[in-house]
């Protein structure tokens, strides 16, 4: 009885560990994942200093998005205009939450949510929050956005 409970506390225990793998929301090499996250963070910065060339770098030469009731927007100089905001409006805030990420050789996958406030030309502040999916290419060694789809979630009233 003994050699048998021991068989089913390993077999539980390696059960547990693989659940665990399999849970995880980063998958692939730590250091990739780390230069993702980097980028991530560094796409919140330049939208919130108004930086759409910045941003627009941020994706590969072939990159697209696809932002809610438009058509698919590509290419550089599209990218820049879409990015650049209006006279007047400010992003306050913006942060992406990435809840998985998941590398396979030089693309990844990555979807989550994002937030942000945007200060109006009247001053007002206006919240926002959505999810999003990335693909990402990684090129000449740098990981690029290369399809960027998102939607906003309905803010609840207070």
């Amino acid at each position: 009885m003994s050699t048998l409970f021991k068989h089913l506390s390993i077999l539980m225990i390696s059960l547990l560990s693989i659940t665990q793998v399999f849970s995880q929301a980063y998958i692939g090499d730590e250091k990739e994942i780390q230069a993702i996250l980097k980028n991530v963070t560094q796409f919140s910065k330049d939208y919130m200093n108004g930086n759409a060339e910045g941003i627009a770098n941020a994706y590969t030469a072939d990159g697209k998005i696809f932002p809610s009731n438009v058509e698919v927007i590509e290419g550089r100089d599209a990218l820049i205009k879409y990015w650049t905001m209006p006279e007047g409006i400010k992003v306050k805030f913006h942060r992406v939450s990435p809840v998985e990420i998941f590398i396979q050789g030089d693309r990844a996958d990555d979807w989550g949510y994002y937030e942000g406030i945007t200060i109006g030309k009247d001053g007002k502040e206006s919240a926002w929050k959505g999810k999003y999916v990335i693909v990402w290419k990684k090129i000449n060694g740098e990981w690029k956005i290369y399809l960027d789809i998102w939607n906003r979630i309905e803010m609840e009233k207070e």
